[in-house]
């Protein structure tokens, strides 16, 4: 049985329904338990099969890399074979087709990078690979689609300069929107950083080295970032804040939720399983930042779990995200936590310090007098702030 499938006896505001727009990657609820020091524990799924059982557990959407769909090296005639019959049980179901992407990591070729390897007939198969990958998507209607390079980097720092990797990898993107741009599909692009796995250092490792590469794009408008929970977390950063400023550069075209643990290789955990305040946060931020995306879930069973244990995690997923998006709302109404905002100035933050420059205003402002040793004597109340949003998620409000 699944555990958590929702129905008429269960709080309607904790049963999914698909204006929630949860998604799932066809590889998480389809990972068979395989790691690097093992071999699968559990059958690998119809693609079709997953998208009729998101649909019934109250899933939005299904994302995909090229090859969960469409085997590595299956023929013309077999592609639209496949794709045709999982456009069917798309109507079927209603799900959506939310993001697409190309698996340029899997298969040896791509051994010393796709867009960074050194073999420049590499690169060219990787761009073609990703053309292809890209009609498909596009076929399928998916809006975004992403790019992970999970083999762009190096093990020996004598073995690539950085600056012609990048040249590299920006040609490779800027080439690709031309593609998409002569196709006129109604496509986004979206980079997804992480900093290391399976490289020993990875190309565009951060939301911010991501940003940065954006900006020096052809067309930058096109190219937004797809953040992840675990990829940001392993460098020790604050996803939240990852998030945030994502959101104020206007480049969150898509998300992947998931849990990991600080310091760990990249665990794809249940989301909210680990870094709960992390997690309320994220979900606070995106329910109250207008973000009107997928809430994409990249990530997958424990690997000792059977098929009813990965509906359990998919239902668990979007489970927890309903209970945060309640608690974000319970916190918004809370009046001794609104009356704890006041007393740390969390507002004050939004208002203008100066305005904009003028001689007048900057010769007033720096002959002001101020008193330092007065405006250091306040306290900002963080500590009973913080502990009432503990007390919120402990259930204790």
């Amino acid at each position: 049985m699944i555990h958590f499938k929702g129905g008429a006896s269960a709080d309607s505001a904790l049963t999914p329904t698909p204006a929630d727009k949860f998604s799932f990657g066809l590889w998480t609820v389809g990972n068979s338990g395989r790691d690097p020091f093992g071999d699968n524990t559990r059958a690998r799924l119809d693609p079709n099969d997953s998208v009729r059982k998101l649909a019934e557990l109250g899933a939005f959407g299904i994302s995909m890399h090229d090859d969960d769909l469409v085997p590595f090296g299956s023929s013309l005639h077999e592609r639209d074979e496949i794709v045709g019959r999982f456009k069917g049980t798309l109507d079927e179901t209603g799900l959506v087709v939310s993001m697409a992407t190309t698996n340029l990591f899997g298969h040896p070729v791509f051994k010393d990078g796709a867009f960074t390897s050194n073999d420049r007939a590499v690169r060219r198969y990787a761009i073609a690979k990703t053309m292809r990958a890209i009609d498909i998507g596009a076929e399928l209607g998916a809006p975004t689609y992403v790019f992970w390079g999970g083999r762009e980097g190096v093990e020996a720092m004598a073995a690539k300069r950085p600056a012609d990797a990048l040249d590299r990898y920006r040609e490779a993107i800027d080439f690709l929107c031309g593609y998409v741009l002569d196709r006129k599909y109604p496509m986004r692009f979206a980079i997804e950083p992480k900093p290391n796995e399976p490289r020993g250092d990875t190309f565009l490792p951060t939301v911010g080295h991501a940003l940065a590469f954006i900006g020096a794009l052809e067309h930058p408008e096109m190219v937004g970032l797809n953040p992840e929970t675990a990829h940001e977390t392993m460098s020790g950063l604050s996803f939240y804040h990852a998030v945030a400023q994502t959101l104020w550069h206007g480049k969150l075209f898509h998300i992947d939720l998931n849990g990991q643990k600080i310091g760990r290789y990249d665990q794809d955990l249940r989301f909210g399983s680990e870094g709960l305040k992390d997690a309320f946060f994220l979900v606070k931020l995106l329910e109250e930042s207008g973000y009107a995306g997928p809430r994409h879930f990249d990530a997958h069973a424990y690997r000792n779990e059977d098929a009813v244990g990965v509906w359990d995690f998919a239902a668990g997923c979007m489970r927890t995200y309903l209970i945060l998006r309640a608690k974000a709302r319970q916190f918004a109404a809370d009046p001794e936590i609104q009356a704890a905002l006041a007393d740390s100035s969390v507002a004050e933050l939004a208002k203008p310090t100066v305005g904009a420059y003028s001689t007048e205003s900057a010769a007033a402002l720096r002959d002001a007098p101020g008193d330092p040793n007065a405006l250091a004597v306040r306290g900002y109340g963080n500590e009973h702030l913080d502990q009432l949003v503990m007390e919120l998620l402990m259930g204790a409000r």
